[in-house]
């Protein structure tokens, strides 16, 4: 089955995640124009940093969650750019934050196996990985961003 058809039968499955993929590709092409510039310029916009936000969520919030790492995932599938981990977790925690919902980015370094430094990042809400879970595992976190939602 190509990468298309699996993607094409993943995403109609639930009409929900159809909908909100224009959303989740529009936050992609977002994060990957902001990653661009210089990342002290970016920070500010990922929320506290060194702070990490709670985890557990609504259930309501839970459904919601699920449907956009199933669109982030779907929708880095489609873009014509390479949609890293960093713009995967960016572009989900401003589909989250849209939504009032909390997150937190982590940022963590590893060695491959030629012993070369690599970084990656992966976002949680509650106790959800929304993006960069399939391979977090081996890294070690040196920066984390908390977005909380302040009740107005």
């Amino acid at each position: 089955m190509t990468g298309l058809r699996r993607l094409h039968l993943l995403l109609t499955d639930d009409r929900a995640v159809l909908a909100i993929l224009p959303e989740a590709l529009w936050h992609l092409f977002i994060a990957r124009i902001r990653l661009l510039f210089p990342f002290a310029r970016t920070a500010p916009r990922l929320g506290r940093q060194s702070q990490e936000t709670a985890g557990e969520v609504s259930a309501r919030d839970a459904h919601t969650i699920k449907r956009i790492t199933r669109a982030i995932r779907g929708g880095s599938r489609l873009t014509p750019w390479k949609s890293t981990c960093m713009v995967r977790a960016v572009a989900a925690l401003g589909m989250l934050e849209r939504r009032g919902i909390e997150s937190t980015l982590y940022m963590g370094v590893a060695r491959d196996k030629q012993g070369q430094m690599i970084a990656h990042a992966w976002l949680r809400s509650g106790p959800y990985y929304v993006s960069g879970d399939d391979a977090m595992r081996g890294f070690v976190v040196v920066q984390k961003f908390a977005k909380v939602i302040q009740a107005e």
